[in-house]
């Protein structure tokens, strides 16, 4: 059995870095699938329910700000893709990865780009990692609500550059990138 394996939030200023993978076995009856960016919030949220109901195995991990001001983006991001993988309650035989690159794991994995719009199992992947972090993206809007992370979810828009300028960086921020980094130099933080 083929797992899909993708990410979520690699480009926000703040919050973790999240990872799914997904086994959807044969018959899965899943219909609609695709890339999660190019689906509405209410479609996505749908479609994560019937993965998390009729995929044969799936599994959400994360990376924290912390690991990925250690580690940087991308090998944070292979850490939560290998963390999803690993706890899959069903051992796949192959892994596919969305980009680039694969996780260090023990089971053969190759990357497709632009898996999430052409591989099932990476879409739901895709799909189960967007709408987790998106959800913990609203729990941290409601103990930082000075950075609207409800609407931007912690990518880099012009309201949250003004929220970062006007009330500097939370704990949640990653401390490594840049228009992060730079306020830390003039003082910035919270």
């Amino acid at each position: 059995m083929r797992c899909g394996v993708d990410e979520a939030g690699r480009g926000p200023l703040a919050g973790p870095v999240y990872a799914a993978a997904v086994v959807l076995g044969d018959g899965h009856g899943i219909h609609g699938l695709a890339d999660s960016k190019k689906l509405s919030a209410r479609r996505r949220d749908a479609l994560a329910a019937q993965i998390r109901e009729h995929a044969a195995a799936w599994s959400i991990a994360s990376a924290t700000v912390a690991e990925i001001d250690t580690l940087n983006i991308l090998q944070a991001t292979l850490l939560a893709m290998k963390r999803a993988v690993e706890s899959l309650a069903i051992k796949p035989t192959e892994i596919l990865v969305d980009g680039l690159f694969v996780p260090e794991v023990a089971i053969t994995a190759r990357a497709i780009v632009r898996g999430d719009s052409s591989v099932a199992e990476i879409s739901a992947a895709s799909i189960l990692a967007k709408t987790a972090r998106d959800e913990l993206m609203l729990q941290l809007d409601e103990q930082y609500p000075l950075y609207g992370f409800a609407g931007h979810k912690g990518y880099p828009t012009a309201a949250h550059l003004a929220a970062l300028r006007a009330h500097g960086v939370s704990a949640v921020h990653r401390r490594s990138f840049a228009p992060v980094r730079a306020l830390l130099v003039t003082g910035g933080s919270r």
